[in-house]
């Protein structure tokens, strides 16, 4: 058991456990300048392996998320993973949310931070020294720029008018 103990944390590493999903609002498009929400969805795993021709029984749970947003800016480690917002609520700011300050593509990265347990053949549950990382896929967000104009028109009095759905072309 103790030969056991000393290669855990190692084996803990090479596991296949799934860092989530990454999930973005408003998605695959944001704007510049607005709080964009991310959130992961990461679960608890369960994995039996063998070691030293033992049977072992390994739990992961996450607990700690940090963000690469692709454009330079990072957030956490931090305990929430945050979560989804109401599409009438798109644009507040959250614990998990970023504000892009340029447009373009960028591929945000979730690392999902996994504490273990792991027992040897049906024994008790030992803690695993440490914390696992793991990457979840890269989640593509393309970040657009939105132009406001006022228009002084009354489409109702005037339906040609800039800005009106029956102007023509190039006037809206």
């Amino acid at each position: 058991m103790p030969r056991i103990a000393a290669m855990i944390q190692s084996e803990f590493q090479k596991l296949p456990i799934s860092a989530g999903r990454v999930t973005a609002q408003p998605s695959p498009h944001t704007l510049r300048g607005a709080d964009t929400n991310f959130y992961a969805e990461a679960a608890e795993q369960q994995f039996d392996i063998k070691i030293l021709a033992q049977d072992v029984h390994i739990e992961a749970r996450p607990v700690q998320y940090t963000w690469n947003y692709g454009d330079g800016t990072t957030l956490g480690p931090q305990n929430s993973a945050g979560g989804p917002l109401p599409q009438d609520r798109w644009g507040e700011k959250t614990a998990t949310s970023h504000v892009y300050t340029r447009t373009g593509d960028f591929s945000v990265v979730l690392t999902t931070s996994f504490l273990g347990t792991y027992s040897v053949n049906g024994g008790p549950p030992l803690p695993i020294p440490g914390q696992g990382q793991f990457n979840a896929p890269p989640r593509p967000v393309s970040v657009w720029r939105s132009i406001t104009r006022n228009y002084a028109d009354d489409c109702l009095k005037n339906p040609q008018g800039a800005g009106c759905p029956g102007a023509p072309p190039g006037s809206r």
